[in-house]
């Protein structure tokens, strides 16, 4: 054999002796006795570097078990010590130190268990004595949490102690030995919420930081996220339920109708604002210094804060979302806009605290629940409508005077108008009425809204005011509601969303409506004033003065007996209408009074005819409408 071809051979040689260390004795053995039986020198080189890889192994495996083995030692003497390892601090220190060498010891052998079964089961135990360890630390990490200031009687109790919540959500005050329920004292109300919270003391985040980080990279980060939640969920709740606020406080927003519900509401505004103000912004501040900024337990700390602040946020929104699909009743407006306008001013924080991968569903239920609350608005005037459409046309007002719907919903709107954010709540999306006047050109959706809740309004007076026999008291009714809507709208912000144009040409219509009124009561008297022609005899002319005077006197007394039970619900337009009577009226009977007297033949007799005198007829025009202008409860 040449010396080249030999070295060849030599080589596969020794790649087929690497291969036997995979290949079972009986097989290795077989193929070595073949090599042999070729050439003593290939067994010779066979075995010298089966020799040699075998001795590595055994050197690896006897290495690793001596370390396993020292390491198992030091880690159970901490593992089954009765006290708290982070009551000491020297023993903390040295225990995370031997975690460290233990992961260090795994990592490093690893690769070479992977060719390896000595070396593979050696690791085994290994991660059997890293577990023991990471159950030990996950125990001293609830242990530093649930004990908070009150750690231990070491150098972690240091001066950060003045940071304690002052009686809000300290966590650890009026704590009672008894398993009976004690009442958690409520909190005093807070107004300033740029405030940030130091739950634990700067040494116990330290320690919990130093812990946090070996589990994470041991791997054990969700074992650790999960100790961390557990524990803060508990203070969150807790500190909630200082403010007032309880578990289940859910559904009371699926049926709010009492002032014990408005007392709710008032508390879960409050508690909102400080658990996204202060309360979870504490929490995510906390969270990252326990678990680090590093890219390594930057999942660790998102998952860990938002195990922490689910149960109690999704409560939170739950509140909200209960109002939301509750009864859309009109009268529950203010209590539902009150709740949207605290989820609108806190969704910038809610939208920054929750939009890592893992909180992205609590962001996701705010904004949902803050549109269900805007649809829940939006659909409330819609029932309004339906309100005034089925208010009974026979529920008409005795006296013409103001109908309780036209208060009822003018007062309404003008309440609803009054609060800027339902100008948001309608906003571009949102389709107008079918039906609604166009021409007056509203300038927003909310305007577009209210002017056809108007139009709805007017067609349920002007349906109301055809239950009148007389045209004149359905002018007086019509010019009473169209009144006190213009008076309602004007100065005021329901007028400025309406526009200059819709004041106008309601204005307009109430002059009508007064027009219509003199026409149908004073006209026919009026008539009744006027002169014949001169060229009458006067046996003739006097006959019909004295008709005409007759049919004078029964029409006004009648018209006085009537219309004196009239109401007019505005004291100036009350004066308009009687100085509009009498500028008309007093002229014309004055003028015919005068008339009738210079008839030949009647002066003598005309105390007789003359039943009022013009201070008599201006006396009982200043009589009209005495009647009770409002009708119903409630405020004019």
């Amino acid at each position: 054999m040449t010396e080249n071809g030999e070295e060849k051979l030599i080589a596969v040689a020794r790649h087929i002796a690497k291969t036997l260390g995979h290949t079972d004795n009986a097989m290795a053995d077989d193929i070595l006795q073949i090599f042999s039986n070729f050439d003593g020198r290939l067994r010779n080189k066979l075995t010298e570097t089966d020799d040699g890889d075998h001795h590595q192994r055994d050197s690896n495996k006897q290495r690793l078990d001596q370390i396993i083995k020292s390491l198992d030692r030091q880690i159970s003497r901490y593992v089954v010590i009765d006290r708290p390892i982070w009551s000491d601090s020297s023993d903390a220190i040295s225990f995370l130190d031997i975690v460290d060498e233990l992961v260090d010891v795994v990592r490093e052998y690893t690769p070479i268990g992977v060719s390896d079964k000595g070396v593979t089961a050696c690791l085994d135990r290994a991660e059997d004595l890293l577990q023991q360890a990471m159950f030990r630390l996950e125990e001293e990490f609830k242990l530093l949490l649930d004990n908070g200031y009150n750690v231990y009687d070491n150098d972690n109790d240091n001066e950060n102690d003045e940071n304690d919540e002052e009686g809000v959500n300290d966590g650890n005050e009026n704590e009672d030995d008894d398993d009976d329920y004690v009442e958690i004292p409520v909190a005093h109300p807070v107004s300033d919420y740029n405030i940030v919270i130091d739950a634990l003391p700067a040494g116990t985040i330290k320690d919990l930081h130093e812990i946090a980080k070996r589990m994470v990279n041991a791997g054990y980060g969700k074992e650790c996220s999960l100790a961390y939640s557990v524990c803060r969920r508990e203070f969150l709740e807790e500190s909630l339920s200082r403010l007032g606020l309880r578990k289940g406080n859910a559904v009371v927003g699926a049926g709010l109708g009492d002032e014990d519900d408005e007392v709710e509401i008032d508390k879960w505004i409050k508690g909102i604002n400080m658990a996204v103000r202060v309360f979870y912004p504490s929490e995510r501040r906390l969270c990252d210094r326990v678990f680090g900024y590093s890219s390594a337990t930057a999942a660790a700390a998102d998952l860990s804060f938002m195990e922490a602040c689910r149960v109690s946020a999704l409560e939170l929104i739950n509140f909200a979302n209960g109002i939301a699909m509750g009864s859309r009743a009109p009268d529950r407006l203010f209590k539902i806009l009150d709740v949207y306008e605290a989820v609108k001013d806190l969704m910038p924080e809610i939208e920054v605290l929750f939009a890592d991968q893992y909180c992205l569903f609590i962001r996701n239920e705010a904004i949902g629940v803050w549109k269900r609350l805007g649809e829940s608005i939006r659909g409330i005037f819609m029932e309004l409508e339906n309100l005034i459409r089925r208010d009974p046309v026979k529920a008409a007002v005795p006296g013409g005077g103001l109908h309780p719907i036209t208060r009822y919903v003018m007062n309404y709107l003008r309440a609803a108008c009054s609060r800027p954010t339902l100008e948001q709540v309608f906003d571009d999306n949102v389709a107008p009425p079918v039906g609604v006047d166009r021409s007056l050109s509203p300038s927003s959706p909310l305007a577009v809204q209210m002017a056809w809740i108007m139009e709805v309004l007017e067609g349920n007076l002007e349906a109301k005011s055809k239950i009148y026999r007389d045209p004149a008291l359905s002018a007086v009714f019509m010019m009473n509601n169209g009144r006190y809507i213009v008076k309602k709208v004007k100065d005021d912000e329901l007028g400025s969303l309406l526009g200059d144009d819709w004041v106008r040409k309601h204005s307009a219509k109430v002059r009508q409506y007064h027009v219509n009124y003199q026409r149908s009561s004073w006209n026919k008297i009026l008539n009744a004033l006027k002169l014949d022609n001169n060229n009458l005899s006067p046996n003739v002319a006097s006959k019909a003065m004295k008709e005409k005077l007759k049919l004078f006197n029964s029409q006004f007394e009648e018209i006085c007996r009537t219309q004196s039970t009239w109401a007019i619900f505005d004291e100036q337009l009350k004066e308009e209408l009687k100085l509009s009577v009498g500028g008309t009226l007093l002229p014309a009977y004055r003028t015919f009074i005068g008339r009738f007297h210079n008839i030949q033949d009647i002066g003598k007799y005309a105390e007789k005819h003359v039943r009022f005198n013009v201070e008599d007829v201006e006396s009982r025009i200043d009589g009209l409408f005495q009647g009770t202008a409002v009708s119903g409860s409630g405020r004019k």
